[in-house]
């Protein structure tokens, strides 16, 4: 890949989990060259810039002098490398390494081209600086996260290569690269942005576009199974209330719901009225997380293309130093920390909306189905404790999905009067969509038990899903050890295969379904609506 002034979502997954290499286009090179170009200058002078020749943060009117500017530098990134906490996973540091870069490539930082060059030379060579996950307030960027990732630009601190945690210095020589000795600004510019935040934010909205398939799919399999209606997923009900996720929601349902021969079998005499909201309403519900997933992917789009550094240069404005340089608030994690916090509630509901569905499954007072799906109920528990480990996900989803944006402790010596703590955040958002999948796995594998005790097909898409899923997971006759199971299901949800499987069925152009849903839209209005 080519790295230029446009980074998308697809592009940011196949460097970060699949390996794909990056380099500097020619047009970044000239950019980066330029605003070096205004701090060059600035350093052969003797004007007081912060960040070029100051100290930081409430030190920012302490002048010091030229000699002492590459020590200025490694002092920032040696102190500022404080965090705590496990590691943060390769993939996430990948992100960070590729988003930095990223930002300083479009020319407003004002470092040499060989740092960015170095720090795409340890992404590609799949070298990771060993990052703590606790540290980042989220104001000033992710001050501590960047300082340690900067260490490993130095040759100090450890790097996870191939495997092996190594020190910096004994890893960088392996590759034949050589550490950087950072320059006036160049540390400052490293490690004022928002790219763990952003890093997270990328990787949990990918997973979660996945995740809101599968539980659109796991919602369609528990329908079947429940002899659940299908009219409202129609598009007349849905778009009365017109919100582009519900009525995107209520069309994929319709796929996989296509080719039914379980709707026909109880257009009448079934005895109900309508179902539960956790059946019916899961176009509304988990529309409302399309729709928050769409905000945030046009948040990170924005994110993406952003320079969140300070101070900022600016090159072709007219200055003695041949270009202007900045202090803002560009590195501010508001932004991010806002989103992130809709994003972790909208999550999280998919999974509370699926532990009901499952309930609606392994009760029997609800479901007419065997108590926990189990034939020989009290010699066997079945699903019984499935439902409890299902619970326990979306309690512990319900405290991390509080907003941390609305937290803020000054830092600095009240320098630094208002932070986004957006990383505490991004790090409970990839808890939450770790949680769900779980929670959909468990959802999908007492539906797909569910189906085994119909006689009829289900959707085509919900066939294919449930054939799928019995390949692996057999029906449960008596009690066993099912938790590999529910990780191999786990692993399916996340990889994207399941669904994927699901999709791959063409609905076709006259189905049962259809011939279905006509029938019962001719049936009743007072029935189940």
């Amino acid at each position: 890949m080519i790295l230029d002034r446009e980074l998308t979502l697809e592009q940011f997954i196949q460097v970060v989990r699949h390996g794909e290499k990056v380099e500097l286009s020619d047009a970044a090179r000239q950019r980066i060259q330029t605003a070096r170009a205004v701090i060059e200058n600035i350093v052969e002078g003797d004007t007081a810039i912060y960040g070029v020749n100051t100290g930081f943060g409430k030190f920012e009117n302490v002048q010091i002098d030229p000699s002492q500017l590459a020590q200025l530098q490694y002092n920032l990134i040696v102190s500022h490398a404080i965090g705590v906490g496990d590691p943060l996973p390769a993939e996430v540091v990948r992100g960070m390494l590729l988003l930095r870069a990223q930002s300083l490539s479009l020319g407003h930082s004002g470092v040499r081209v060989e740092v960015v060059e170095l720090l795409l030379s340890l992404l590609n060579a799949g070298a990771h600086p060993v990052i703590p996950a606790q540290g980042s307030v989220g104001a000033s960027g992710d001050l501590a996260p960047l300082a340690h990732l900067a260490l490993g630009l130095i040759g100090l601190g450890e790097i996870e290569y191939q495997g092996q945690v190594r020190p910096a210095a004994d890893v960088l020589g392996e590759l034949g690269l050589r550490p950087v000795t950072l320059q006036a600004k160049e540390g400052l510019a490293l490690i004022n942005g928002t790219q763990l935040m952003g890093s997270l934010l990328a990787l949990a909205l990918h997973d979660a576009k996945t995740l809101l398939g599968t539980a659109n799919l796991a919602a369609a399999m528990t329908v079947e199974a429940r002899y659940g209606s299908h009219r409202p997923f129609q598009s007349d009900v849905v778009g009365l209330r017109p919100h582009p996720g519900a009525v995107e929601v209520a069309r994929e349902l319709r796929e996989f719901l296509a080719g039914s021969e379980i709707a026909p079998s109880h257009l009448t005499g079934d005895g109900k009225v309508q179902d539960a909201y956790s059946l019916r309403a899961v176009p509304q519900v988990h529309g409302a997380t399309w729709d928050a997933i769409a905000q945030a992917g046009r948040v990170l789009a924005v994110e993406f293309a952003s320079v969140t550094d300070n101070p900022l240069i600016f090159p072709d404005s007219a200055h003695p130093n041949g270009g202007e340089v900045v202090s803002g608030g560009n590195f501010h994690g508001q932004p991010l920390a806002v989103t992130i916090d809709a994003l972790k509630v909208a999550v999280a509901e998919l999974g509370s909306i699926s532990e009901r569905r499952t309930e609606q499954l392994l009760n029997p007072a609800l479901s007419g189905l065997p108590a926990f799906l189990t034939p020989q109920g009290g010699l066997n528990s079945g699903f019984m404790i499935a439902q409890y480990t299902s619970a326990a996900l979306v309690s512990e989803n319900k405290v991390l999905a509080h907003p941390a944006s609305v937290d803020s402790i000054p830092t600095s010596a009240n320098q630094e009067d208002h932070v986004s703590m957006g990383a505490h955040a991004a790090r409970q958002l990839r808890a939450i969509v770790q949680n769900v999948q779980n929670v959909l796995a468990i959802e999908l594998m007492c539906a797909a038990q569910g189906l085994d005790f119909q006689k009829l097909r289900a959707g085509k898409g919900v066939q294919a899903a449930y054939e799928y899923i019995r390949s692996f997971v057999p029906h449960l006759e008596q009690d066993r050890y099912f938790r590999p199971e529910v990780l191999r299901l786990r692993e399916e949800i996340a990889s994207g295969e399941l669904l994927r499987v699901a999709q791959a069925v063409p609905s076709g152009t006259a189905t049962p379904a259809k011939l279905a849903d006509r029938g019962e839209n001719d049936r009743d209005t007072t029935s189940r609506h």
